[in-house]
C-alpha cells in the first residue's frame, strides 16, 4: 500500500513497522542475527497492550500494518479504507492533482502482471516488473480513451501507481495491494454488483494490453508483461483524519517480499538507527507507541498507565524477564 500522509504534520509518536517479521524461512531463521538497540531499548521499556491477528476464515481486506494505520486514524479498520483520497492534500506535490473532487470516489491503480497457473491467476509484486516511466505513461496514455469513455480521470503518479477517480470506484470493497501481492487474485476480486463495470474495464484492458508495443517490446527483452491491474485505496473520504498521523515505514517492505535476507538485515538495521532511535529519544519526554506487524499479525506497545506500585512491579518483571528483540519478532 502506498499512503501519503501530509508533508509538515507533526512528526508522529506512533511507528508501524511493516514486515517487521514473516513466517518465512528465508526471514525466520535470521532474527538470531539482528542486533538493534534501539527497539531493544523500547521493548524494554514498553508493554504490549494490543494484539491483531488475521483470522484464517476470514482474512480482512487489509494487512495488519494497514489495520494498525486505520484505527490510529479512526477508521474502520477491516473495511476498505479510501487511501487514494488522501493522495491530493497530502502529497509533497498536491499539484499533481488540482481539481479534484472530495464527492467522487477515489482509488489507486497499480499497472501489473497476473501469473495464470493451473486453476488460479497469481499477482507478482508490481516493483518486480521494473516499469519505467515512459513504458507506464505510454500505457496509461493507450488505456486513457477507455478510461474517458467510463467517466474516470486518471492520472499518473508513479510507474505502477495511477491515481483515480470517478463513479465507477463508488462502494468498491477493493482489497490492498499488499494482500493479494503473491496470492491468487480470483478470491479478492469485487464481485458486488458495484464491481460489475470494473471486472469488465479489466477485460478490455487485458485485450488491449495482450499486443502492445510496450509488452512486446519487454517480451523481446525477457521482461515481465503489464497484462493487468489492481485497483486498491478506494473510498470517499468523508473527513481529513486528526493529526498527528503515525509513521508508518516501508523500509523492509520490498526486501520482505522478495524474501532477500541480507537486503531485509540492512533495511532492519537501518530502521532501528533511525526511526526506532527517534522514537526512543522521544520516548524521555512523551508517551510513544510502537507497532510491530507481519504478514499475519500486528502488536502495539505503550507504556501502560498504573498505579506507582504497579509501574514498580512491571518495572521488576521487566528486568527479570526482558522482552528480547528476538522473542518479539518471533511471536509476530
Amino acid at each position: 500500500m502506498t499512503v501519503f500522509l501530509p508533508a509538515g504534520w507533526p512528526a508522529a509518536d506512533h511507528l508501524i513497522i511493516p514486515y517487521a517479521a514473516s513466517r518465512s524461512p528465508a526471514l525466520r531463521e535470521p532474527l538470531g542475527r539482528l542486533e538493534l538497540p534501539h527497539l531493544q531499548a523500547l521493548l524494554h521499556a514498553l508493554t504490549r497492550v494490543q494484539t491483531d491477528v488475521d483470522d484464517e476464515h476470514q482474512p480482512s481486506l487489509n494487512m495488519p500494518h494497514e489495520r494498525a494505520l486505520a484505527r490510529a486514524l479512526h477508521w474502520d479498520a477491516h473495511a476498505a479504507c479510501p487511501w487514494a483520497a488522501l493522495t491530493p492534500e497530502t502529497t509533497c506535490n498536491s499539484d499533481f492533482i488540482p481539481d479534484i473532487d472530495r464527492t467522487v470516489p477515489q482509488a489507486f491503480f497499480s499497472p501489473c502482471h497476473w501469473q495464470i497457473g493451473i486453476g488460479q491467476v497469481v499477482m507478482l509484486n508490481p516493483s518486480s516488473l521494473n516499469l519505467s516511466d515512459s513504458e507506464s505513461q505510454a500505457l496509461l496514455a493507450a488505456m486513457q480513451p477507455f478510461f474517458i469513455e467510463d467517466g474516470l480521470s486518471v492520472r499518473y503518479l508513479a510507474p505502477t501507481l495511477w491515481h483515480v477517480q470517478g463513479e465507477m470506484l463508488r462502494d468498491l470493497a477493493c482489497a490492498s495491494l499488499d494482500r493479494v501481492v503473491g496470492m491468487d487474485v480470483n478470491p479478492w476480486l469485487p464481485k458486488t454488483d458495484a464491481a460489475k463495470a470494473l471486472r469488465r474495464l479489466q477485460s478490455e484492458m487485458q485485450m488491449l494490453l495482450y499486443n502492445h508495443p510496450v509488452n512486446d517490446a519487454r517480451s523481446g527483452q525477457g521482461q515481465l508483461t503489464v497484462n493487468s491491474f489492481w485497483v486498491h485505496g478506494a473510498g470517499v473520504l468523508t473527513h481529513m483524519p486528526a493529526a498527528p498521523a503515525p509513521h508508518m515505514t516501508t523500509a523492509l517492505r520490498e526486501a520482505a517480499l522478495r524474501e532477500d535476507t541480507q537486503a531485509w538485515l540492512k533495511a532492519w538495521h537501518e530502521t532501528d538507527a533511525t526511526l526506532c532511535a527517534d522514537l526512543r529519544q522521544r520516548m524521555s519526554s512523551r508517551p510513544v507507541t510502537l507497532t510491530l506487524c507481519s504478514e499475519h499479525a500486528a502488536h502495539t506497545y505503550q507504556i501502560q498507565a498504573a498505579s506507582p506500585l504497579k509501574q514498580l512491579w512491571q518495572r521488576a518483571q521487566r528486568l527479570l524477564q526482558p522482552v528480547s528483540v528476538q522473542t518479539a519478532l518471533q511471536a509476530l
